[in-house]
């Protein structure tokens, strides 16, 4: 399962996004988002855990506080499926 992690302090580290969800399970893959432009972290990242797992994270960390943002964790959307929301 892919699994949508936002709101993360700007200054967080691979290393320790890694660390609070190896916890709950082996991580299969992580990208961090960064802007284009700057390289600078955008506050939000994808990682990929075994569905057990993924389910065990996001209800282990999603409104937890982390480097004193509030963390927003759920399943990840798929592209099409996010902008099918919009409403404008």
């Amino acid at each position: 399962m892919n699994i949508f992690v936002g709101n993360l302090p700007f200054s967080v580290s691979e290393e320790e996004i890694r660390e609070l969800f190896e916890q709950h399970g082996t991580i299969q893959s992580f990208k961090l988002i960064t802007d284009r432009e700057t390289g600078r972290p955008r506050g939000f990242g994808f990682i990929e855990m075994e569905n057990d797992e993924a389910d065990a994270a996001i209800k282990a960390l999603n409104g937890t506080d982390f480097g004193g943002r509030v963390l927003k964790v759920n399943q990840a959307q798929p592209r099409g499926a996010r902008s099918q929301r919009r409403s404008w």
